[in-house]
């Protein structure tokens, strides 16, 4: 049983915790405010296919531009929200600290960016609130006589936009009429000093992608799994079509998340691109990640669907 914890910098020396600091200062304070910034496109509204594709592929092209590590616009956090044609619309969330010079124009500049060609004008509101209020806010878990909804995620990282074709299966499937009433897919910046580590650091090899993407579906009844599971493994195939149904990495995809946990990766039914999942998740890392484990769990006391497995 696991009963506690110890972190200690790279830096430290010693073995004795006792001996080593209880707490590290940040390298820097948290801002004490955030602008919030929140987009809103309606389905109804002259969404075409063009427009909506357009939009999509201003998004993912504006992320490949500037994700680097050190980028002025570094310090935008964007969220691409694509709730299906039943919700009536959908969204697009910015964050920044509200006190850097010039945090406005970084959200302006994201904007224009993004509208760009499309012909639309979403509605727009922004907001400036106090940084603690937003980030310990509770979420959206349920409590007590509460039903607890069923969930399926599916995830990918991206290193540049979707093509034309991939982008055109999107739309096809956020206006399906029998989509999934909660289904949705989110695109999320990604990138930044997270790329500046290098892709042997860490268990996390991908360090060059500039989005993550996120495909999700909720529900209440068991009665309703099979058609929302349907509709969300179906939607990911169809996305990555090209490469056997998962984001095999390359050109545009680099594989997908390990704390999105989707076991459809290792099933052949869903995965049919001959690529493991262990690769899908952590690339050239693996075998590494193997000898940690016949190291510290050679018993493979802790394990599930999804875990590092020890070397043969």
């Amino acid at each position: 049983m696991v009963t506690r914890y110890w972190l200690r910098t790279p830096d430290a020396t010693g073995t004795d915790p006792a001996r080593l600091p209880r707490a590290c200062r940040p390298p820097r304070p948290a801002p004490p405010r955030r602008l919030d910034c929140q987009l809103v496109w309606a389905w109804d509204q002259q969404m075409t296919e063009q427009t909506f594709t357009t939009l999509l592929r201003n998004y993912g092209t504006w992320h490949e531009r500037n994700s680097q590590p050190g980028s002025p616009h570094a310090p935008l956090c964007a969220v691409l929200q694509l709730m299906n044609r039943g919700a009536g619309s959908f969204m697009m969330n910015v964050w920044v600290d509200a006190d850097i010079p010039g945090a406005d124009g970084l959200v302006n500049d994201l904007v224009t960016a993004v509208t760009a060609g499309t012909g639309t004008t979403p509605a727009d509101t922004r907001t400036t609130m106090p940084w603690l209020h937003p980030t310990t806010w509770p979420g959206t878990g349920q409590t007590g006589d509460a039903i607890t909804p069923r969930f399926k995620n599916k995830a990918g990282y991206l290193r540049r936009s979707y093509t034309d074709t991939q982008l055109t299966t999107i739309y096809r499937h956020l206006t399906d009429p029998t989509a999934s009433p909660t289904g949705l897919m989110m695109l999320a910046g990604y990138g930044g000093q997270a790329n500046a580590v290098p892709p042997k650091a860490t268990a996390i090899a991908q360090r060059d992608a500039v989005m993550k993407v996120i495909f999700l579906t909720t529900w209440t009844e068991e009665s309703d799994d099979a058609a929302h599971l349907a509709w969300i493994r179906d939607f990911y195939r169809d996305v990555y079509a090209e490469t056997g149904g998962v984001p095999v990495p390359g050109e545009v995809s680099d594989g997908s998340y390990i704390n999105y946990p989707d076991s459809d990766l290792a099933d052949p039914k869903w995965n049919t691109s001959r690529v493991p999942w262990h690769t899908l998740y952590y690339k050239d890392n693996y075998p590494r990640l193997q000898q940690i484990k016949a190291h510290w769990d050679p018993g493979n006391v802790f394990h599930h669907f999804l875990s590092i497995q020890p070397p043969a």
